[in-house]
């Protein structure tokens, strides 16, 4: 087989067509991540408003919960301004504050020579010129303009640290980028901030300032043992830099008797590989991580805010639950006849599963309200037949000593009242344990679960305290009934 040489022209030209079939594929895969990333934040710009538009609340649980729905539409807002959250957090005196003002290219943020300036948050917007980085703005990718916003917090090592840790999570939970600050090797309370910092799983930036105080080999050397060693398993290479945001110079002065010598001057902040990092960042994946950032967060406040609500709900079940185990227990204990007692009994239960379906927002029917009824009874079981048995029994007997108080001269009124109040508590309970298994259906979004109402029923009634529960209602209506005239 004779093998002829492919010319020079033809490779260099198939060469050509391969790297421009590269390079197109490359620009497609880029369009294709950039088209996620928008509908990625057009879905979380639509589901966050769609979570604001159904919070159903009433006006009154608003009142306890201002600052969850302010959060939620700061979030909204985050979103249709395009805002970026950049964090920084470190020990004190490790040069957060200066570093910010070096990013903003002016001083806002506080600092001083004393033991942690910055007690409180702090937030600056940053806007990047031309002059600093060759850009006009910081731009989310294919988004227009937008702004980030960076935030200074306290130390993390500052007296009453539980406290403004605390406050340093909760940013870091709305923070789209974090930046670590050292100023040397790392404390055990560094890398323990670090790590627990590194699990809210945010794109993070581990800054070595203050490298302006180390000769060169010192700081090669640190930053080495860093990178190798210190957070080989939280941080790449990549995510670690160095920075002077207000380096002090040497600079030769001639003092007054003539001699010469040298003093410490602000020099220009070495900042600049800093900023290429976070716009490294921020163009490449800057979008996806305000989307995914905000419905992370936006997650957590809906988790905070439902639970406020079911316990502020819960409260208000618990009212209207006791409120009917006492105007049933009253009726049933100054009912003397046996059928109204029965009747009146199903109304006020039917009364209390329509109204707490309305406090939970289900919408529930009469006739619906009765088939619950019907279900809980069944599934209630020995409860439901005890209240039955008390009723058709003790009513009888009620009756007849109602009937014989005149004859008696007022002799009956204590065994009369006696078994009014056996009846009625034996009654309450029955419509505590109904009311209590209606919270839970309805809580659930009207259903069940996995378990059953079999399944759901038992364990509530397992968890009643039923003797606890006749002596409350016993004792409140000894207080109604106990003046009844005879």
């Amino acid at each position: 087989m004779i093998m002829v040489e492919e010319p020079e022209s033809d490779r260099w030209l198939n060469d050509f067509e391969t790297e421009d079939l590269e390079s197109q594929l490359d620009q497609t895969l880029r369009d294709f991540e950039q088209i996620q990333a928008e509908l990625g934040y057009e879905q979380a710009q639509a589901s966050l408003q769609d979570l604001l538009n159904s919070l159903d609340l009433s006006a009154r649980e608003r009142q306890g919960l201002e600052s969850e729905i302010a959060s939620l539409q700061a979030m909204l807002e985050k979103l249709e301004h395009q805002v970026v959250h950049i964090a920084v957090f470190g020990m004190v005196s490790r040069g957060k504050s200066s570093l910010l003002n070096a990013l903003l290219g002016e001083s806002v943020f506080a600092t001083g020579p004393t033991h942690g300036v910055t007690r409180t948050r702090q937030q600056a917007s940053w806007q990047l010129s031309a002059a600093q980085l060759g850009v006009t703005q910081v731009s989310l990718q294919g988004a227009g303009q937008s702004r980030v916003e960076l935030i200074d917090t306290p130390g993390i090592d500052e007296i009453d640290g539980e406290t403004r840790e605390r406050l340093a999570h909760e940013v870091a939970k709305q923070a789209d980028l974090i930046l670590f600050v050292i100023a040397g090797d790392m404390t055990k309370v560094e890398y323990e901030a670090l790590s627990t910092l590194r699990m809210a799983s945010k794109p993070m930036l581990l800054v070595f300032n203050k490298v302006d105080q180390y000769p060169e080999a010192d700081r090669q050397a640190i930053y080495a043992k860093i990178r190798d060693q210190r957070v080989r398993e939280l941080l790449s290479a990549n995510e670690i830099v160095m920075a002077a945001a207000a380096p002090l110079l040497p600079v030769a002065i001639q003092r007054p008797d003539g001699s010469l010598g040298a003093e410490l001057r602000p020099g220009s902040p070495q900042v600049e590989d800093l900023k290429l990092k976070i716009l490294e960042i921020l163009d490449r994946e800057g979008k996806a991580l305000v989307a995914l950032n905000t419905m992370l967060y936006a997650d957590d406040i809906q988790g905070q805010l439902v639970a406020k609500k079911m316990q502020i709900r819960d409260r208000a079940a618990n009212r209207i639950i006791w409120q009917s185990v006492t105007t049933k227990a009253v009726a049933i204990a100054l009912n003397p006849i046996t059928l109204v007692d029965v009747m009146s009994s199903a109304v006020i239960d039917v009364a209390m599963i329509l109204t707490l379906s309305k406090l939970y927002g289900i919408s529930m029917t009469q006739q619906g309200a009765v088939g619950l009824l019907r279900k809980i009874a069944i599934a209630m079981g020995g409860i439901s037949a005890s209240e039955l048995l008390a009723t058709l029994g003790l009513s009888s007997l009620k009756g007849i000593l109602a009937l014989a108080v005149p004859a008696t001269g007022g002799a009956s009124i204590l065994p009369y009242l006696s078994v009014a109040t056996t009846q009625g508590a034996v009654a309450g309970v029955s419509t505590y344990a109904m009311g209590e298994i209606t919270k839970q259906y309805l809580m659930q979004g009207a259903a069940w679960g996995p378990s059953g109402p079999k399944t759901v029923v038992r364990e509530i009634l397992a968890s009643l305290d039923q003797s606890d529960l006749l002596m409350r209602i016993k004792v409140e209506l000894r207080q109604k009934i106990g003046q009844v005239p005879s």
